[in-house]
């Protein structure tokens, strides 16, 4: 594959992880606009705090080799190591016989924490999809 091959593999790859952490981004904003849901529709269960999960994006050499050539959206998936949180809220509607309410397994400032790396992911990616076009551009200067 020549530069200019190395070139778009390197936009692809780039691309993949803006595509990747906005989906994160997208997650993360849905944890905290349901961190008070304490009844999913049809249920009597809590809003579970979702996690996304990463993959590298494989691509098989023509030596028979393989590459990491970017990264993808592996699952969305709900957190179960966190436990719901029990509060003590008797004139809540979803209180227990004890008063007890089981409120989402979302943690604001975790999420906050998660939001922040991922925007600064999101704009390292960005940073080096205009580096490309970039270095792009100058080759083309320089062929003309």
């Amino acid at each position: 594959m020549g530069s200019i091959g190395n070139l778009f593999a390197g936009m692809r790859s780039s691309s993949s992880g803006l595509a990747a952490e906005r989906t994160r981004m997208d997650v993360i904003a849905r944890n905290i606009a349901n961190s008070q849901t304490t009844r999913m529709p049809g249920t009597k269960v809590p809003y579970r705090r979702q996690i996304v999960e990463f993959g590298p994006i494989l691509q098989k050499m023509n030596d028979g080799s393989t590459v990491a050539n970017g990264v993808q959206v592996t699952g969305v998936t709900g957190d179960f190591a966190a436990e719901f949180e029990l509060v003590k809220d008797p004139s809540h509607p979803h209180a227990d016989e004890d008063g007890f309410v089981s409120m989402p397994n979302v943690n604001a400032t975790k999420e906050m924490a998660d939001l922040m790396l991922s925007i600064r992911s999101y704009e390292a990616n960005l940073k080096v999809q205009e580096s490309f076009i970039t270095m792009a551009e100058r080759a083309i200067r320089l062929a003309q």
